[in-house]
């Protein structure tokens, strides 16, 4: 008859319950990491003004072109404006002080 050593299970048993504790914790710190990606992370960013805003135009940040809204009056292509708010694929703005 086939027999295993107490020893041995112990063993694996101790190393399953170790990885698996490792695993947990993990993931725990996965969910209370803040996203920093995505809109939201837009905000307090820099952008630059591709096309004049009177208070709509385009903005370009991140590599990728945005509509925008002025919250500050008219501007010029290629000033620096600051993300204020984000309001689905609307980036509000105002200029860079």
């Amino acid at each position: 008859m086939f027999q295993t050593d107490p020893w041995l299970i112990s063993i694996i048993v101790v190393i399953f319950a170790v990885l698996l504790a490792f695993a947990i914790i993990w993931g725990i710190r996965a969910h209370r990491q803040r996203i920093f990606a995505g809109r939201e992370d837009l905000i307090g960013k820099t952008a630059e003004v591709k096309t004049p805003m009177e208070p709509k135009g385009t903005v370009f940040i991140e590599g990728e072109s945005w509509t925008a809204i002025s919250e500050a009056g008219r501007m010029e292509p290629g000033e620096e404006v600051v993300v204020t708010k984000v309001d689905g694929l609307k980036l509000w703005v105002t200029k860079k002080e």
